[in-house]
């Protein structure tokens, strides 16, 4: 071949290779930005129809988990690991029935915590608050809307400082009716529960008058059982209301399984019920009624057998642990103008702020609250004696008191919730209307007069 022929072969066939590279490479070029254009088309038309950004990071479907992976509360719990190892669930024995005795309770439930690791954070502060009403629709015409709005206060108040609520609206034992029917309710609650510290009945009638407040749980490190009450009454005066068990907050552990079993048998699941009546009604002389009730069982015991109780159940009278409402309702107004008057001088009070993190502004307050004394908001107001769903009230008072009063302070609570959605009831007589909140309220132009 000719030398110069395959010169120009070879040549020709390295520009026609180059070319080809470089219109590949031009081709190359064009179909990725092509590509790129698109995409930035796309994302353009994405971002138009869905313009908020999302900043929540992403999860993965609760069936997607995987034992590495387990689906968490947003309290670090593991809601999904229930393993296989046996626990006292498992016992044919155990029983809910407030007829049949807990042993061995403290040692049941530290047993479940081994096999429940996530739940022992915390343990200590946990609280499930138990209440409920009867098993029928009310006969006082009002009394079904105003037993709802008093378990919306509750939810309300559990929302804010992360208890479990628990409603109940059955006898679980046909015998224990009335006053009576708190106990299996209890029992069953602390058995269902054994994540949870602390048990907290709250009577039907009895609502939060304070949304901010949190229970003092280190004042009760060292007892078992907290009540409202005055050792004075009971050991001087033997008084049948010298305390009030219509809102009690209960260990859950051995030794209160074995008090809920002691108080429970002075009710009528009890053979000596009548004796039990008249007992109580001999030794405490202002007790209007003879059948055995629960606050007269559990003074009973406190007197009785001191050595025994006194030094395990905290009587509560620094605070309204619950207040009786006849004391209480006339001083919402006032209250309320003290605090917005603190808050006119504190800028840092009336700021707007989401309710998850309502504790903080509680606790920022708390160093306030001193100047106003007896003007702190009662942190329990208990209707006692109003009877909201029969209707059937004390005679020392009207039923359009009563309802009056609940709905004001219903109002009253129901305001310290509003105020975070941005609305008040502007009459607390009048739940029906709200006005909206304006920025900065209350406005700071009168701070005169406080004190």
């Amino acid at each position: 071949m000719n030398p110069d022929l395959s010169h120009f072969q070879s040549s020709a066939m390295a520009k026609l290779r180059s070319w080809s590279f470089w219109s590949h490479l031009s081709d190359a070029f064009l179909f990725f930005a092509a590509a790129f254009l698109a995409l930035v088309l796309v994302w353009s038309f994405w971002s138009y129809f869905t313009p908020t950004p999302n900043f929540l990071p992403t999860f993965t479907h609760p069936s997607s988990n995987s034992k590495n992976n387990p689906v968490e509360s947003a309290f670090g719990v593991n809601l999904e690991s229930d393993p296989k190892d046996p626990t006292f669930y498992d016992d044919p024995e155990m029983s809910y029935s407030i007829e049949k005795p807990v042993k061995d309770w403290d040692g049941k439930r530290k047993e479940w915590f081994k096999h429940h690791p996530s739940f022992a954070a915390g343990a200590r502060e946990r609280i499930v608050l138990v209440t409920g009403s009867q098993p029928k629709p009310c006969k006082n015409p009002v009394g079904d809307h105003l037993l709802l709005r008093l378990f919306k206060n509750k939810v309300d108040y559990c929302r804010i400082h992360g208890c479990d609520v628990f409603y109940n609206n059955l006898l679980l034992h046909p015998k224990m009716k009335s006053f009576w029917a708190k106990f299996p309710i209890v029992k069953a609650a602390m058995l269902a529960h054994p994540e949870a510290e602390w048990i907290w009945w709250v009577d039907s009638d009895a609502l939060f008058t304070d949304m901010e407040f949190k229970l003092p749980l280190e004042r009760y490190k060292n007892h078992n059982l907290v009540v409202n009450g005055w050792p004075e009454l009971i050991y001087n005066k033997t008084s049948w209301t010298s305390l009030n068990a219509g809102v009690f907050l209960v260990r859950n552990c051995q030794w209160s399984m074995d008090l809920i079993s002691t108080w429970s048998n002075m009710g009528p699941i009890s053979e000596d019920y009548e004796k039990w009546g008249q007992i109580q009604r001999s030794m405490f002389k202002d007790k209007l009624f003879p059948e055995s009730d629960d606050q007269s069982a559990l003074i009973y015991l406190l007197y009785k057998e001191k050595e025994k109780y006194y030094d395990h159940i905290y009587l509560e009278k620094e605070f309204y642990f619950q207040g009786y409402w006849v004391d209480l309702i006339g001083v919402y107004d006032n209250t309320t103008e003290r605090y917005l008057q603190m808050e006119r001088k504190v800028a840092r009070l009336r700021r707007r702020h989401a309710e998850k993190v309502s504790e903080q502004y509680a606790a920022f307050r708390e160093e306030f609250l001193k100047e106003t004394g007896k003007w702190k908001r009662p942190f329990i107001t208990h209707f006692t004696g109003c009877e909201p769903c029969s209707g059937n009230h004390n005679q020392k008072y009207d039923g359009e008191t009563c309802w009056k009063g609940m709905v004001k302070a219903l109002n009253f609570a129901d305001n310290q919730i509003l105020r975070n959605y941005g609305f008040l009831h502007s009459d607390l007589l009048d739940s029906s209307t709200v006005t909206e909140v304006p920025f900065d309220y209350p406005n700071p132009t009168d701070a005169e007069g406080f004190s």
